[in-house]
C-alpha cells in the first residue's frame, strides 16, 4: 500500500517550481493523496532607494501569495484532490521543513532550479537544504530550462 498520503508541495511563485504540480496532478487523485501547498515569504529588510526608505509590505505580499495559491488549489480540487494551502514567513528551507513536521506530511515534493557554480554559491539551494534535513522522503524534479535557438550565423557554421 502506498504510504505517502500527505504531500507537502513547496511553491515559490515561479512557473519552474510549478513543474512538480504536473506530476502530482497525475498521481494525487488516484492515490487519494492530500496535497498541502506551501509558499514561504522571506522577510525583506528595509532599504533606501534614492533617499527613500522602502519598508516591506508583508500584507500585500501575503495577499499576492493567496491570489497565487487559491487557483492552484481550486484546480487540484476540481480534479478530486484533497487540497489545503499555507503561507509561511521566514527562511524558505526552514519553513518548508517546519511545515512538513507540523502538518504530518509523509512526503515533500518540490522543483529545483538546478543552479550550479556561482549561482548556487550566491543564492544557495533551498532544495538541497530541504533534501539534507527533511524528516520524510523528498520528491524532487528539476525545473525545465528553455531551449534557446542558436543565432542563424552559428547554425550556418555548424552545418559546414
Amino acid at each position: 500500500m502506498y504510504s505517502h498520503k500527505r504531500v507537502l508541495v513547496a511553491l515559490d511563485g515561479s512557473t519552474a517550481c510549478e513543474t512538480v504540480l504536473r506530476f502530482l496532478m497525475e498521481i494525487a487523485g488516484p492515490l487519494q493523496m492530500t496535497v498541502l501547498l506551501t509558499h514561504v515569504l522571506e522577510p525583506m529588510p528595509a532599504s533606501v532607494i534614492n533617499g527613500t526608505v522602502i519598508i516591506d509590505d508583508f500584507e500585500a505580499r501575503r495577499r499576492e501569495a493567496e491570489e497565487y495559491l487559491a487557483p492552484i488549489s481550486a484546480a487540484l480540487r476540481s480534479q478530486g484532490v484533497d487540497t489545503a494551502w499555507a503561507i509561511r514567513r521566514g527562511r524558505p528551507a526552514e519553513e518548508i521543513l517546519a511545515a512538513a513536521r507540523e502538518s504530518g506530511a509523509n512526503l515533500i515534493a518540490m522543483a529545483t532550479h538546478g543552479r550550479t557554480g556561482l549561482g548556487r554559491l550566491l543564492f544557495g539551494s533551498v532544495a538541497e537544504e530541504v533534501l539534507r534535513h527533511a524528516p520524510v522522503p523528498v520528491f524532487m524534479i528539476r525545473a525545465p530550462h528553455p531551449i534557446v535557438a542558436a543565432p542563424a550565423a552559428s547554425r550556418k557554421e555548424a552545418v559546414r
